[in-house]
C-alpha cells in the first residue's frame, strides 16, 4: 500500500509543450512548487510519441516554438519531428525541469478534497500526491489513436500500427503497404515510404485539401546571424505571426474569401495531378477550409506512381493477409499503417478526474466537452487545463494559444498564493454563456457551413475542438486571470 508524500503545490500532467511551457514560466517567476509527472520515460508529447517516416510541422519553425525561448538553429522553414524533439529536451535541459520530472509515472486518478481543498492524485508508480491546484497539460486531442473497429482486425497476421505508435522494428522495405487514411500524417507517410515498398494502397474516405509548402533549407549563415540578432528572428517570427492572422478572416469571419484561394489550390492539384482518373479521386468535394488544410509537394507525385493505387471504396473488414473494401474486393497486403487521427471531439481525460461532490469529468461532459477558456470547468476547483476543449485553431500556431493559456494560469496560482485562497472554481453561468458565444460564432465558420463532417466535430456536429476567432483575441481574453469569473474560498 502505497503512503501519501509530502507534494508541491502545483502539479503538472504532461511534458510536452503545454506541460513544458507552464514549468518553465512557473520557473521564470521563482515559483518552484511544482512537480511534473510523465507516462512515457521522455519529454515531448505528441512529437515524441508521433516519429514517423516524414513526420514534420505544417506551422513555420520560428513561429511553432517558445517566444521566451526561441530556436536559432533550425535547419529548414518547417522543422521536421526530430528536430522539434530535440528542442523540446534540449528545454527541459536548459531549464533544469528534469529534476522535477516523475517518468513513468501515468496519472490513474485524481479526486478533490473540498475540506482541505487539495487535490489526492494516484499514479501508476503507486505514489499518492496531495497539491493544490492540478494542471492537465495531458491535451484532449491528437493524444488518443482511433483505429476502426472492423471485423476481423485481430486476424490480420502481419505487422499493423498506427502512425502515432509506429514500429520502427518492422521494416516496410519490398512489402505490400496500406496506409488507410489520407489527413495529416498520411500525407507525410505516403511520399517517405512509397520509394520503399513494392506495393502502396492508400485507402481514401474523404481527400483533402493540399497546398504547396513553400519550404526550404535555413542555411548556416542565415542560423548565424539569428544568434548574434535574436530580433531578427523576433522580426522572422511576428511577420510569420501576422500573415496567419490574416488568413483567419477567411475561417472565421469571411468564409467566401477561401474560394479565392480555393481556385489556386485547384490548380495546384490539376498541375501535380495529370491523370483525370486519379485526380477526380482526389478532388474534394467540399469547400476549401472545412477540413484541415494540408501542406505538401510531393504527396500528389507519389500518388501518380506505377505502384501506388488510391482506393476509395469503404473498408468493410480485416482479413489475414488482406484488407476487404464494401464491394467484396479483398486487397492483399504485407503490413498496415493506420493513419486514421484521434479521439479529438469527444475525447475525454484518459484517468479519472472527481470535483465537488465527486462527480466524474465524464459525467459532467456526457453532454459535449466544454470549458470555460479552454482552461476551466464548472465544479472542479483549483484544476486547469492546457490545450483544452475549443483551443485549437485552423489558421496558425497552437504554441501561441498555449502560451497564452500558461500565462492565464501563472496568474490565477499567483493570485491563490497572493491572496492566500483555497480554492477557485469557475462560476458555471459564466461558463454556459462562453460556451453559448463560442458555438453561436462557430455557426458562422468555414468549418461549420464548409459542407464536410470533420474531427473538429463531435458525433453530434458540434465543434468542440476550435478557437472561433483571431488569436490576439484569445490572447487578450486569457491576459489576466479575470477572478470575478470565480467562486472562491
Amino acid at each position: 500500500m502505497a503512503d501519501p508524500v509530502a507534494d508541491r503545490d502545483v502539479l503538472i500532467v504532461g511534458t510536452g509543450f503545454a506541460g513544458l511551457g507552464m514549468a518553465i514560466r512557473l520557473r521564470q517567476e521563482g515559483l518552484e512548487g511544482f512537480e511534473l509527472i510523465e507516462q512515457a520515460h521522455e519529454v515531448g508529447g505528441v512529437w515524441r510519441d508521433n516519429h514517423y517516416p516524414g513526420a514534420a510541422c505544417d506551422i513555420e519553425s520560428h513561429l511553432y516554438s517558445f517566444s521566451f525561448d526561441p530556436n536559432p538553429d533550425w535547419t529548414r522553414t518547417y522543422a521536421p519531428q526530430r528536430e522539434i524533439l530535440a528542442y523540446l529536451r534540449r528545454c527541459a535541459d536548459k531549464h533544469g525541469l528534469r529534476e522535477r520530472i516523475t517518468f513513468g509515472s501515468a496519472l490513474t486518478a485524481a479526486r478533490f478534497d473540498q475540506a482541505e481543498g487539495r487535490w489526492t492524485v494516484t499514479t501508476s508508480d503507486g505514489r499518492v500526491r496531495r497539491p493544490r491546484i492540478l494542471i492537465s497539460a495531458a491535451g484532449h486531442a491528437l493524444t488518443q489513436p482511433v483505429i476502426p473497429d472492423l471485423p476481423g482486425l485481430d486476424t490480420f497476421g502481419g505487422p499493423s500500427f498506427h502512425s502515432a505508435r509506429w514500429d520502427d522494428s518492422q521494416p516496410l522495405d519490398g512489402k505490400r503497404v496500406a496506409v488507410v487514411g489520407t489527413g495529416a500524417s498520411a500525407i507525410q507517410i505516403v511520399p517517405a515510404i512509397a520509394p520503399r515498398v513494392s506495393q502502396l494502397l492508400v485507402f481514401q474516405r474523404t481527400p483533402p485539401w493540399v497546398m504547396p509548402r513553400e519550404e526550404r533549407d535555413i542555411p548556416e549563415e542565415e542560423r548565424d546571424r539569428f544568434r548574434r540578432w535574436p530580433a531578427l528572428q523576433r522580426a522572422v517570427r511576428a511577420r510569420q505571426w501576422l500573415w496567419h492572422e490574416a488568413t483567419a478572416i477567411g475561417f472565421v469571419r469571411r468564409p467566401g474569401l477561401l474560394r479565392l484561394a480555393e481556385r489556386r489550390v485547384r490548380r495546384f492539384l490539376e498541375e501535380s495531378v495529370p491523370d483525370p482518373a486519379l485526380r477526380d479521386k482526389v478532388t474534394p468535394r467540399y469547400a476549401l477550409g472545412c477540413k484541415r488544410i494540408l501542406l505538401s509537394n510531393d504527396y500528389y507525385p507519389a500518388l501518380g506512381q506505377d505502384h501506388v493505387e488510391v482506393i476509395t471504396e469503404r473498408l468493410a473488414a480485416v482479413r489475414p493477409g488482406a484488407l476487404v473494401t464494401a464491394d467484396g474486393q479483398a486487397h492483399a497486403v504485407d503490413a498496415i499503417v493506420w493513419a486514421t487521427g484521434f479521439e479529438a471531439a469527444d475525447a475525454v481525460p484518459r484517468f479519472e478526474v472527481y470535483g465537488r461532490g465527486g462527480v466524474s469529468l465524464r459525467e459532467a461532459w456526457r453532454g459535449g466537452i466544454e470549458a470555460y477558456l479552454g482552461t476551466a470547468v464548472a465544479g472542479f476547483p483549483n484544476l486547469f487545463l492546457l490545450v483544452g476543449p475549443n483551443v485549437g485553431l485552423g489558421h496558425s500556431s497552437m504554441i501561441y494559444m498555449i502560451e497564452s493559456q500558461v500565462e492565464y494560469v501563472l496568474d490565477a496560482i499567483r493570485t491563490v498564493r497572493g491572496r492566500g485562497l483555497r480554492l477557485v472554481e469557475v462560476r458555471r453561468e459564466v461558463e454556459a454563456a462562453y460556451n453559448r458565444e463560442l458555438q453561436q460564432r462557430l455557426a458562422r465558420t468555414i468549418w461549420q457551413t464548409g459542407g464536410c463532417a470533420s474531427w473538429y466535430q463531435n458525433k453530434d456536429g458540434k465543434n468542440t475542438t476550435l478557437w472561433p476567432g483571431f488569436t490576439f483575441e484569445f490572447r487578450r481574453r486569457t491576459r489576466r486571470f479575470d477572478e470575478a469569473h470565480y467562486l472562491v474560498e
